[in-house]
């Protein structure tokens, strides 16, 4: 964080109300701090665990910690299983990192009071059971499954991908993530 001091001398007398005031300094302490894409946290130490076949590191690996990176494992374990590539888990990631933060929620939000997991996935019909929902393989099995049926998904642009599949508000919402995503997918050996 860094501090700058402003100064201003006022050069003359002013006239406040009627009476003269005398020259002052102002001084002002104005705090600025460098932008940040992601705080990189400090995690706790932990032996590698093993999801499937990914080996997943304590981390922070894209400002990520183990368990976060295992919801990851989940992802890209579904997507592979599926035979759809390393670009389609790093767009799995990607929604997950914007809808939960890769963490397995069990509870939604004022959009979608009845979402859940990984994906925030609704209870209506298209995303299984509540079991299916907070199950991180499971749910994203069933989101690699509607994704793999939107026309031209394997060229489509990520973000616009994630949004026809989870039909976001901001069709761009999920373009912030894709960096981190990418860097996730490559670390864990997709």
């Amino acid at each position: 964080m860094r501090k700058l001091i402003v100064g201003i001398l006022a050069t003359g007398a002013l006239a406040i109300g009627g009476w003269l005031a005398a020259p002052t300094i102002v001084a002002t302490t104005i705090t600025a701090t460098a932008p940040s894409s992601s705080p990189t946290p400090a995690c706790p130490a932990a032996a590698p665990v093993t999801v499937g076949t990914i080996v997943v590191p304590a981390g922070p690996v894209a400002g990520f910690c183990q368990p976060q990176l295992v919801m990851a494992a989940h992802i890209m374990n579904a997507a592979r299983d599926q035979g759809i590539g390393t670009h389609t888990q790093a767009v799995g990631v990607m929604t997950a990192i914007g809808e939960s933060g890769l963490r397995n929620l069990d509870y939604g939000d004022v959009a979608g009071p009845d979402s859940r997991g990984l994906f925030q996935q609704r209870d209506n019909g298209a995303w299984g059971s509540l079991t299916d929902r907070m199950d991180p393989y499971t749910a994203a099995t069933n989101f690699f499954d509607k994704l793999t049926t939107i026309d031209g998904w394997r060229t489509m642009d990520p973000s616009a991908l994630a949004h026809a599949v989870q039909v976001n508000s901001d069709a761009g919402y999920y373009a912030q993530y894709w960096d981190r995503a990418q860097t996730i997918v490559a670390a864990l050996g997709g």
